[in-house]
């Protein structure tokens, strides 16, 4: 059995397409890329962290974007205590805590180019607090899902087995 090798390099001398402009966008010649000044190279990565920081945006606003999707889904569970609602709101309650523990590792590489250690928790403050702002929420919109299902201790009721009464008067004479 041979072993046939493929020289790609003689391709594109020996081409009939080679007369074509390229198409737009692409520069045929790789050294077109180091003749770039100094000062277009700077703005490049300027433009480069501007775009991570506004990904880094949309990282931090997910959680806020999907809640109304996730509001729905609670909207249709009901208001009962089956299995379908106890799994939906079980999964509303852990995800914020789930995001919050691997918030470093999310945001890291949007982190800028200058940053030492990216995954760093002072990488990226404000985005971080907006994350976390917005996974409370998601939190806070689970904690009125329990409440409404009346899986939360709120009213005097439900703490009547912890209520201490003082012996009536008819037997503390005797």
């Amino acid at each position: 059995m041979s072993q046939t090798i493929l020289d790609y390099s003689s391709l594109e001398s020996s081409s009939r397409w080679k007369n074509l402009p390229p198409p737009p966008g692409f520069s045929k010649s790789s050294s077109s890329v180091h003749k770039v000044a100094s000062k277009k190279a700077i703005s490049s990565a300027d433009s480069h962290d501007a775009l991570k920081e506004k990904r880094a945006w949309d990282v931090a606003l997910a959680p806020v974007k999907s809640l109304p999707m996730q509001a729905f889904m609670l909207y249709m569970s009901g208001g009962g205590v089956q299995i379908f609602s106890i799994g939906i709101v079980f999964m509303l309650l852990l995800s914020p805590f789930k995001n919050i523990a691997g918030m470093n590792e999310a945001f890291a590489q949007y982190a800028p180019s200058k940053s030492t250690n990216p995954k760093a928790i002072t990488t990226l403050p404000l985005h971080k607090l907006a994350y976390i702002l917005c996974n409370m929420l998601t939190l806070a919109v689970g904690l009125w899902k329990c409440r409404s299902m009346g899986l939360l201790p709120t009213g005097t009721g439900d703490w009547l087995a912890f209520e201490t009464r003082d012996p009536s008067p008819e037997t503390s004479l005797f």
